[in-house]
């Protein structure tokens, strides 16, 4: 019997390309993936992938990432960007798929911005669910679902750790693409905006480690989660930060067989 392996895939903007790479790594080496769990850039990639895009040609359209096709701009009122191209991109992406006919199983976390709750949307609208989990607060305008205003899944749960371990998940493969920069270059809204959730997410991701099985960080140094200009960098630091563990999860995935099976025998007797 082999163990259900969860994703736990983080939010950090343009970083949240380094889960293409932890993707390209397991598939590689064959090790099945059941369930997904995503905040912001990490529940895009969980939703393209679960669409049935492999992780070479999300990279390819990674490298073609423009912001024209995604950004539109609007006047200030609770964000600068409407989110409106994002979303049919994203719908057209996925092809139109609904999230619960999604392969893997994929859930998207987002917060509820007047109760401040975290909200999982594991049915309906993909387009829409995702569009809500990548509203980062002061920068995108808040989704609307149902009355509700929904803003980034990472100021609840940056890392859904505990997302996807109740989606069934035996073994938890989490990855924080956060980095946190004691010395950060701040010149715009946008800094300060990114910044502002770095510090307050910090604390929270430490918790995120001790619940997963194993917690991988390919971000090794300050990249923008506003910067669009290193996707390629940013995709071989998650290959070679997943290519890095790959022997301690394998080891992990032995122990958990050897386990079940020794469980099992006990059982038969």
């Amino acid at each position: 019997m082999d163990p259900k392996i969860g994703l736990a895939l983080g939010s950090g903007g343009s970083r949240g390309f380094a889960h293409i790479g932890v993707l390209k790594v397991l598939v590689r080496e064959g090790i099945p993936i059941d369930f997904i769990a995503g905040s912001s850039m990490g529940a895009l990639i969980g939703a393209l992938y679960g669409a049935g895009h492999s992780p070479e040609l999300m990279e390819k359209m990674a490298f073609q990432f423009r912001r024209k096709y995604f950004v539109d701009i609007t006047v200030p009122k609770m964000g600068f960007v409407k989110g409106e191209k994002a979303k049919n991109v994203i719908r057209m992406l996925v092809k139109q798929k609904m999230l619960e006919e999604l392969q893997p199983s994929v859930s998207v976390v987002a917060t509820d911005l007047k109760k401040g709750e975290k909200v999982i949307f594991t049915k309906g609208d993909i387009a829409q669910a995702v569009r809500a989990s990548i509203a980062i607060p002061g920068i995108l305008v808040p989704e609307k679902i149902g009355g509700r205003l929904f803003v980034d899944g990472g100021v609840v749960d940056r890392v859904p750790v505990s997302v996807v371990k109740d989606m069934g998940a035996e073994i938890v493969v989490a990855v924080d693409v956060s980095y946190f920069n004691a010395e950060p270059d701040i010149t715009s809204i946008y800094d300060v905006i990114i910044q502002s959730m770095d510090i307050m997410e910090k604390e929270m991701v430490r918790y995120r480690e001790i619940e997963s099985d194993l917690m991988i960080r390919p971000i090794f140094k300050h990249i923008k989660a506003t910067q669009f200009t290193e996707v390629e960098e940013i995709i071989r630091q998650g290959e070679k930060e997943m290519e890095k563990h790959l022997s301690l999860l394998k080891e992990i995935i032995a122990a958990w067989k050897e386990k079940h099976h020794e469980r099992n025998e006990r059982e038969e007797e």
